[in-house]
């Protein structure tokens, strides 16, 4: 354990001090290039109108430096866009153009909240390595060498778009247009460009694969547990915790524009515990830090709420509103019992299809329990609930049901997690889980941060049920500076899209990615094409690298079963040297885009700084003459006769005036003067996840866009809060209640018992501060930074052990692949763990690092299926392997 104590200079204090002299130069010298406000000269004065200086004497140079640049196209000219890889991040960011070149890209640091300026990092400042870069794409392409060989001719647009497009019908006619396949990342990062793809698979009935589960970004346990996709603090809410639980999220480097509200909390009296098996930079910054083993998180959060339930520190009053462990439960049947099958009370007239009246116990001086039905479109509860006992309830069919309420079976399966169990199972400290566990319960509001890398398991969703308990026992729901967040991608939607997301209503067919590769499973409720996809259209990724079982894709390719693969990107990657045509798009500094994020509240624009490089267009444009010829007339559900900056913009106007209350009143006009709040609806400036059913007992969950509320209710349907799922498979695997289970017994040992013993180590391929997965594998400036060489992570002990030296070039495998780095010994690892960092590309590496990582297919994750809502989740990390000297 590591105890630290916080410096007493704040950020901003230190911002403060050096503006006088820091950002009137800065100011100073880029009007002394001739900028004021941002103009373009290379799109003709178009930008974003984001104020670098704002009294008269700036207004006044900006007119003399657009002047300037309209009448010398050298000139240089300054652009607001919004980064957009997938980080979370949004930074607002402005490059600096010179004959349609990106020179450098600084941080804009417009946004109205003094703590949220700057944003960005190193990653988007160097961006402009790739735009201008050796893999960059100039032209459409046709493949005419072997899969994976870097054998292409460039072709014109009509070619490349006729062949596409007769292939696409082709495919269509003979298979099915379900079996077309569509892959777009972060959706949240394109809502016009990346939408268009699934408005053109909507019309023609092409299946979409959701990104946040293919990239292990979906964390389960939120639908499960509060029926929704993902509900997080923003990171400027973080400083209103005062006690911070961190749990295998690596913030300091995976969320570096918003890392210093860690500190910031810190400096208002937060304490920051963190849990992690490896010791990683923002162990470095918390108060204390404890290194559990690989995937035991749900036990010691199961330890902590046995410490919490046994000394009474829970808030009872706030578990009987909110969650459903009042609720009484069949002891015979495992189930909850309704309101329809208990003898004298009836359910509630008109009760959604998607919701059920379960039975409470109202008053246990009566022998049977006083049962009452709980009205589920409410959370208003009437009469004196029991949160415990056990209860004979007689049912209509004239038997009697034994019952006992969620709450007391939870209170007996955690006399299992007594604090000394828990560290035998975790190497958690007894005596220190006793004291956090206070801690956290008596100091308000806390907040749990639970790390993608730490769901990406296969019990990565009874992980997060027992660690939401913690708040939830807590009452630390609902409030400012409280609450369970998980970081993960720009996928969620943060207003209505579906407007242009879909057409005439009716959204695409949808397949999760897992199944791509693994095949159908016997407990699969997600529809599958009924000749598989044959075709697959990638937009804004790179799988071929990028996705488990990698070598599966590039295998099918080769085989013939994927017989078409459409390749859109601005660069040459991986995925492209794998693809039939290639279908050359363009980055954030080239066209027009509507931005929003997670971790904070503003809607931006991205915002061309540069015309198009080559022949490259923007990819709405892309897929509007794609429709043309797949299906001709429906281009015009394209904004077929403007210009694609003008359709562009055109979208995004749809898109805020249906987009509901999240964007009432806000203007592409608005939006071109800077970064615009979104709208919430708890009072204050900032928002607060499950407001409205904390403070007005709205039912659980809150809308998830683009899905209707009857549609991720149904995950939740006594409208609460749930620990106690008693659908059939939860029963069966015996996770009713949160459990701890052990990893990899149920996958990689069920896969092939005889690894036991061969393959001892846990592959982690964590996430790399040089990289946003994939993208800047590439980009020159970040490759000198780690000496263009990937690294293998591990313990000096395990090392020596296998006679590795730091720097020797090591080989990391299991029977599925492998993949070769340079040894980095690292005692903050644990013994029984490899890292290799993720989004290499395989030019770098071999093989892809995924080749390792099965498609584990966990059954809880098929109970519903609702695109990016409930779905089978990439488990990067169950997954097992062995570390060698590389030979040769």
């Amino acid at each position: 354990m590591l105890k630290q104590r916080a410096q007493n200079v704040s950020r901003r204090s230190f911002l403060k001090a050096g503006a006088a002299a820091a950002g009137s130069v800065a100011i100073g010298s880029m009007l002394g290039a001739g900028i004021g406000k941002t103009v373009s000269a290379a799109t003709g004065g178009a930008g974003a109108g984001a104020e670098l200086g704002a009294d008269a004497k700036t207004e006044a140079a900006a007119k003399t430096a657009t002047d300037s640049a309209k009448n010398n196209p050298s000139t240089l000219s300054y652009t607001r866009s919004t980064c957009g890889p997938n980080c979370t991040g949004g930074c607002g960011l402005v490059a600096c153009v010179q004959d349609n070149e990106i020179k450098t890209i600084i941080q804009a640091a417009d946004y109205p909240e003094e703590e949220m300026n700057p944003r960005g990092c190193l990653k988007g400042l160097s961006m402009n390595n790739l735009i201008h870069g050796p893999e960059r794409l100039y032209a459409p392409m046709f493949r005419t060498g072997a899969p994976g060989k870097d054998e292409f001719e460039e072709v014109g647009w009509d070619e490349a778009l006729d062949k596409a497009g007769s292939r696409l019908r082709e495919i269509m006619d003979t298979y099915g247009p379900d079996s077309v396949g569509c892959m777009v990342q972060v959706a949240a990062t394109g809502h016009v460009h990346k939408g268009a793809l699934s408005r053109l698979a909507s019309i023609n009935g092409w299946t979409m694969h959701g990104g946040y589960d293919m990239n292990g970004d979906l964390p389960m346990s939120a639908p499960i547990t509060f029926g929704v996709q993902s509900e997080e603090l923003e990171s400027y809410c973080w400083p209103d915790a005062r006690y911070l639980m961190v749990f295998g999220s690596n913030l300091a480097a995976t969320r570096i524009p918003d890392a210093h509200f860690l500190t910031e909390a810190r400096q208002a009296g937060a304490k920051m515990v963190v849990f992690d098996p490896n010791y990683s930079v923002t162990a470095s910054k918390a108060d204390e830090y404890f290194s559990i083993d690989s995937s035991a998180d749900a036990a010691v959060a199961l330890g902590m709420a046995k410490v919490i339930i046994d000394e009474d520190l829970y808030d009872r009053d706030f578990v009987i509103t909110y969650s459903d462990l009042p609720l009484l439960i069949n002891t015979a049947t495992n189930k909850k019992l309704t309101a329809t099958e208990v003898a004298d009370i009836e359910a509630p007239a008109d009760i959604p299809e998607y919701r059920e009246s379960y039975v409470v116990a109202t008053d246990a001086d009566v022998a049977d329990g006083s049962p009452a039905a709980v009205d589920p479109t409410t959370l208003e509860l009437s009469g004196s609930v029991e949160l415990e006992g056990s209860f004979e309830v007689r049912l209509k069919d004239g038997t009697t049901a034994s019952a006992k309420t969620a709450f007391t079976l939870l209170r007996e399966q955690l006399k299992n997690y007594t604090p000394q169990q828990v560290e035998d199972e975790s190497d958690m400290p007894a005596d220190d889980l006793v004291r956090i566990a206070r801690e956290a319960a008596t100091t308000r509001p806390l907040h749990i941060i639970y790390g993608a890398s730490n769901y990406q398991w296969y019990h990565g969703d009874l992980k997060g049920r027992a660690l939401s308990l913690l708040p939830v026992l807590t009452g630390n729901i609902g409030n400012a500076g409280g609450g369970f967040s998980t970081y993960a991608g720009q996928y969620r939607m943060r207003f209505n899209c579906g407007a242009w997301w879909k057409f005439d209503g009716k959204g695409p067919a949808w397949m999760p990615f897992e199944y791509l590769v693994h095949g159908p499973t016997k407990t699969m409720t997600a529809p599958m094409p009924t000749n598989g996809i044959k075709a697959w259209i990638v937009y804004c990724g790179n799988p071929f690298d990028q996705h488990n079982l990698n070598n599966r894709l590039c295998e099918m390719v080769e085989e013939g079963d994927l017989e078409l693969v459409i390749n859109l990107d601005f660069q040459k990657t991986t995925t492209s040297l794998y693809s039939d045509i290639l279908l050359p798009g363009v980055s954030w500094y080239e066209k027009t885009e509507l931005v929003s994020s997670p971790v904070h509240q503003y809607l931006q624009l991205m915002q061309p700084a540069i015309k198009p490089l080559g022949q490259c267009k923007p990819e709405l444009w892309i897929f509007r003459e794609l429709a043309r010829r797949v299906c001709p007339g429906t281009e015009k559900n394209f904004y077929d006769h403007l210009e694609p900056e003008a359709a562009a913009e055109e979208v995004i106007k749809l898109l805020l005036e249906t987009g509901g209350t999240e964007v009432e009143g806000i203007t592409l006009e608005h939006l071109r003067e800077g970064p615009v709040k979104l709208r919430h609806s708890n009072p204050g400036d900032k928002r607060i996840p499950f407001y409205d059913q904390i403070h007005h007992k709205v039912p659980f969950p809150p809308q998830s866009f683009p899905e209707k509320i009857e549609t991720t209710a149904q995950f939740v349907k006594s409208g609460r809060i749930e620990f106690y799922k008693d659908e059939d498979t939860f029963i069966k695997l015996g996770e009713a209640l949160p459990v701890h289970k052990p990893p990899f017994e149920e996958s990689e040992y069920a896969l092939d018992p005889t690894i036991r013993d061969r393959y001892t180590f846990a592959y982690l391929s964590r996430n790399s501060i040089h990289r946003v997965h994939s993208t800047h594998s590439n980009n020159r400036t970040l490759l000198e930074l780690q000496n263009e060489k990937p690294k293998a992570f591990i313990n000096p002990t395990i090392a020596a052990e296998k006679n590795i030296e730091a720097g020797d070039e090591v080989e990391v495998y299991n029977d599925r692949g492998s993949v070769t780095g340079f040894a980095v010994l690292d005692p903050g690892i644990r013994s029984n763990v490899v890292i290799f960092e993720e989004g290499w590309w395989s030019a770098y590496t071999g093989n892809s690092y995924n080749t390792l990582i099965y498609p584990h297919i966990k059954p809880t994750h098929e109970v519903y299926f609702v695109p990016q809502m409930w779905s089978p989740n990439t488990n990067w990390n169950e997954c097992l392997c062995d570390v060698r000297k590389a030979v040769g």
